[in-house]
């Protein structure tokens, strides 16, 4: 018999607090294909909005509980976003470099993973056998493709969703506008970054718009919902887990 995945994952604060459905979807898929997954406790935040807005102690102290909390094993670590992923993987090392944590902080990072990255790098799945008819394009959030540079593994994996008409959209590697700390304290700009990016999906003509990180996709609804506009928003751990 095939040895189990060993697998722990990481949920983003956000979708802990707000789209909690999309992190059991991901456990779903990943149990689905065979992993056995463990969910740490006592994990909290990856630290990056206090990193962001300038708190660089708090946010050192946030990636040591991290390197607590997911550097006792040799386990996979997956996540649902490419934004907190990369983070992780590019930020640490500048927070923690003469911290006692940095020596596990080395160790973790080629063990984490954003979720569709892991299906294809890790996993190698070819044959998810899952259905999910519509229309849709996929967003490229930036920290998943300029950090962790993921572009092809989610859209090989859409490829194999059956009934899923996946078309690109002229802004994919655009920025959606949200930007964690960004989106409130230049709100305009950000608005108009939504606005441009919603337009290039519905040029497209699509159903949906999926991407890998939530925090996009909640940014972009926002805009979506307050102008009534006929499109709906999607993290790929729920198309995959749809048809499941």
């Amino acid at each position: 018999m095939k040895q189990q995945v060993q697998v722990d994952i990481f949920i983003p604060c956000f979708i802990d607090q707000l789209f909690p459905e999309t992190g059991l979807n991901m456990v779903k898929v990943l149990e689905q294909l065979g992993c056995s997954v463990n969910y740490p406790k006592g994990q909290t935040c990856c630290g990056q909005p206090a990193c962001n807005s300038g708190f660089q102690d708090e946010a050192r102290s946030i990636a040591k509980k991290f390197c607590k909390d997911f550097g006792g094993t040799d386990r996979y670590i997956v996540a649902p976003s490419g934004s907190c992923v990369g983070y992780v993987v590019n930020q640490y090392d500048h927070l923690l470099k003469n911290a006692a944590e940095y020596n596990t902080y080395k160790k973790i990072k080629p063990r984490i993973f954003e979720f569709a990255d892991f299906l294809v790098s890790v996993l190698k799945v070819n044959d998810l056998n899952v259905s999910f008819p519509a229309k849709a394009t996929y967003h490229d959030g930036c920290g998943a493709l300029r950090e962790c540079h993921i572009k092809d593994q989610p859209r090989q994996l859409l490829a194999q969703v059956q009934g899923l008409e996946l078309t690109e959209m002229k802004e994919c590697e655009t920025c959606c506008g949200f930007g964690g700390t960004f989106a409130v304290k230049f709100e305009p700009i950000s608005i108009g970054m939504a606005q441009n990016k919603v337009e290039s999906a519905l040029a497209a003509g699509v159903e949906y718009i999926i991407s890998s990180d939530m925090s996009c996709l909640m940014h972009l609804d926002a805009y979506i919902q307050k102008q009534h506009i006929p499109l709906k928003t999607m993290h790929i751990a729920d198309v995959l887990a749809a048809g499941i």
